[in-house]
């Protein structure tokens, strides 16, 4: 059975078979039976953490600690509002918070993401205009198509890959990467992107 615990640049949370480059979490997501209920979230710090953790395996969904969610990369992971994960990817997070531009602790940083993502009562995640020649690479728009901007192109996402580099898009467009996000990028972050954005 495919559960449904992989997200989308948007936020939203589908049935995808392939799992991704990255996980994470929101909080307790699923109920006993591997199904996820109605809420996007069930805390503040979002996280993405690394797959191969210590060589621990665990079954998915299978206790009420957490809800593993899936990421295509890091990328999506930061448009769908996660930042790195301060304990299996230390490093990381670290740049991370280097890039933020002020020295803020881990829950700080999650209340500054979590008002920037969230739209309280509503099943889905906020979004801003922007000129799309101000935006950095790593960050996710929304024209036509969900496209990533990266080296000069835009890269149409799907869960499994994205396809074959387009132009930019130009003037406003609807971006999916949150304010605090761009400012973590436009700082030097760079996001580990899946082998098919080149």
């Amino acid at each position: 059975m495919t559960l449904r615990n992989r997200v989308q640049p948007d936020g939203q949370i589908l049935d995808i078979p392939s799992r991704g480059l990255f996980t994470g979490n929101r909080g307790i997501l699923h109920t006993s039976d591997k199904v996820m209920g109605a809420a996007l979230w069930k805390h503040r710090a979002w996280i993405c953490c690394t797959l191969d953790w210590q060589n621990r395996r665990r079954d998915v969904m299978s206790g009420r600690n957490w809800t593993e969610l899936f990421f295509l990369d890091e990328a999506v992971a930061m448009a769908a509002g996660h930042r790195p994960c301060a304990y299996c990817r230390r490093s990381h997070y670290n740049a991370f918070s280097d890039a933020w531009g002020e020295t803020l602790k881990a829950p700080q940083m999650d209340a500054v993401l979590h008002t920037a993502r969230a739209i309280h009562g509503a099943r889905r995640l906020q979004t801003h205009k922007a000129e799309a020649r101000n935006l950095p690479d790593g960050t996710f728009v929304k024209t036509d198509k969900t496209y990533l901007l990266s080296n000069g192109a835009a890269f149409p996402y799907a869960p499994t890959g994205y396809g074959a580099p387009t132009s930019r898009p130009t003037g406003l467009v609807s971006v999916l990467t949150s304010p605090p996000m761009i400012a973590v990028l436009r700082g030097g972050y760079t996001p580990h992107l899946h082998p098919s954005a080149g």
